[in-house]
């Protein structure tokens, strides 16, 4: 038996981001909107997590946007919330106000409220961001997962955002053939 309060699914992955990241020496942070918290409860269930989590930050309001993590108003306003500016602004925010090597960000349409034809209800934007990365190479998503009612589009949220934080697989060197 066990004592978690979340979805088993969703501390199956914050188990391998906590694991993966832990055995990279990696640093972690999030910003959230739309998902409050969630991505970072579902870390923080994992025992030892402080290891690896160094910050989660939920930024619900535009205002909370500007002035925690630094997001330009003009680019608020310009693009709206829910975009890839303002995701991508996020995640950059969030490297600079924390010591974390890796910073991701989560903004959308919950539900059942508040979307729009161009950012229906379940329209939710991902960006992640490396310290140290080049700035100019953004890593953002858009994702639809449609209508599937407030708890699901933050449950789905929260695992993409989870998979984002996911360190790179190494590479392999090459094969060598012997010579003959």
């Amino acid at each position: 038996m066990t004592d978690n309060i979340l979805p088993s699914e969703l501390v199956a992955a914050a188990v391998r981001v906590v694991e993966a990241n832990r055995a990279a020496g990696r640093r972690i942070a999030v910003a959230e909107s739309c998902t409050g918290g969630l991505v970072s409860a579902a870390l923080t269930e994992i025992p030892g997590s402080s290891d690896v989590l160094e910050a989660g930050i939920v930024t619900y309001s535009n205002e909370a946007k500007l002035g925690l993590l630094n997001v330009s108003s003009d680019v608020l306003e310009t693009f709206g919330a829910v975009s890839i500016a303002v995701a991508w602004s996020m995640a950059q925010g969030a490297l600079e106000t924390t010591q974390a090597d890796v910073a991701v960000a989560i903004t959308g349409v919950a539900g059942p409220g508040g979307g729009s034809e161009k950012k229906p209800v379940g329209t939710v934007v991902f960006a992640r961001a490396e310290r140290g990365g080049d700035p100019s190479d953004v890593v953002a998503d858009k994702h639809q997962f449609g209508d599937l009612g407030r708890g699901g589009v933050r449950l789905q949220a929260a695992l993409v955002a989870l998979d984002l934080l996911m360190p790179p697989e190494p590479v392999p060197p090459p094969a060598v053939d012997p010579a003959p």
